[in-house]
């Protein structure tokens, strides 16, 4: 079964859609993965990435399988499913299609921001002297802080690195290559969930 992964984000020029494709690509084969890889679908914003989904779903052929990775946005409420959640936003109010197991849409919560500070040491390496560790909090669970803190946390710790401050774009893409996915899917359950269902396909 081939898994196609639909992932939100990538930006728009050809350039974002290399760097996003090459980060999401070196993270799973550092996840154990390479030889039965998932075909990495960017899928540009986010209500753009779910109409692709959908439309994957109409046209699959029977040795594909459509899965769905969104950021959660939101704190995800305890017991509740991806689909419940991405049904419950008001911002996003999105049916599972017909077509979809209720198994197939998988989250970043909240963010994949979230994910990248599960592995302070490979963020240390990647701005060097300008980064300051301190500024991150040292909270026990990672998927119950909201995304607003997980952004606020990397700017304040990226406040000394100028130019090369956290922000979207090409530095999310080279974190994804640089962080060790061991570490993400320790803390981060939603990441073990996909990595579990991408390793037994």
């Amino acid at each position: 079964m081939k898994i196609k992964l639909y992932i939100e984000g990538g930006g728009d020029s050809p350039l974002q859609d290399t760097d996003f494709r090459s980060g999401w690509a070196t993270f799973f084969e550092k996840a154990g993965l390479k030889g039965r890889m998932p075909a990495i679908i960017r899928g540009g914003g986010r209500n753009q990435t779910f109409d692709a989904y959908k439309r994957a779903l109409q046209i699959r052929k029977a040795d594909e399988l459509p899965l769905l990775l969104v950021d959660s946005e939101d704190l995800v409420a305890e017991g509740c499913d991806a689909w419940k959640h991405l049904k419950s936003r008001k911002a996003d109010n999105w049916e599972k299609p017909p077509q979809a197991g209720d198994q197939d849409a998988y989250l970043m919560i909240t963010c994949m921001e979230t994910w990248f500070l599960a592995d302070r040491e490979a963020l240390q390496k990647y701005f060097h002297d300008c980064w300051r560790d301190s500024a991150i909090p040292k909270w026990a669970n990672l998927e119950e802080i909201p995304k607003e803190s997980v952004f606020q946390a990397l700017s304040k710790a990226t406040a000394d690195c100028g130019k090369k401050a956290y922000s979207k774009g090409k530095a999310a893409f080279d974190l994804l290559k640089a962080i060790d996915p061991s570490k993400v899917e320790s803390v981060c359950p939603s990441a073990k969930k996909l990595l579990d269902r991408l390793r037994n396909k």
